[in-house]
């Protein structure tokens, strides 16, 4: 397998950057996932089941887009791309009027054979924390890298 994927970035880190967490943003996006949970667009009914306000759905970050794109993605062929896994840890939900300070770390990358062929996974975390910089959630993603194809 050729591999493409600069490892000798593994453990690099994104520039920090902003969310703010928007009553809009997450109404759309409990729309556009079907879900119907009044948590996502009531303050009362938030309350009403324990939490500060309305909170996020729980894959509400993948939203969160980092201004510019991590060093270690850049190079890489798009065409060649697939999202992969990911996964969600929450220390506390993600609720209206949050600021968010996140950060992308490259973590890893683990070498598969398929029947399609080779491909490389970048494993990356994205880590929210709040304005006092208490940890808020951790997002795993997974990012499937084909390999190119036999001239």
């Amino acid at each position: 397998m050729t591999v493409e994927i600069d490892r000798s970035l593994i453990g690099s880190r994104s520039a920090p950057y902003v969310v703010e967490v928007e009553k809009g943003a997450v109404r759309r996006f409990a729309d556009a996932i079907g879900e119907p949970n009044p948590v996502y667009r009531d303050a009362d009914a938030a309350r009403a089941q324990g939490y500060a306000g309305i909170i996020a759905p729980p894959t509400f970050p993948v939203s969160f887009l980092a201004p510019e794109e991590p060093p270690w993605t850049r190079p890489l062929d798009r065409r060649r791309v697939l999202a992969g896994e990911q996964g969600f840890h929450y220390v506390r939900p993600i609720v209206v009027g949050d600021v968010l300070t996140c950060r992308i770390t490259f973590v890893g990358v683990e070498e598969k054979q398929a029947r399609s062929g080779a491909m490389e996974l970048l494993i990356q975390e994205i880590d929210g924390r709040d304005a006092s910089g208490a940890p808020v959630y951790r997002h795993r993603r997974v990012m499937v890298y084909r390999a190119a194809p036999a001239s």
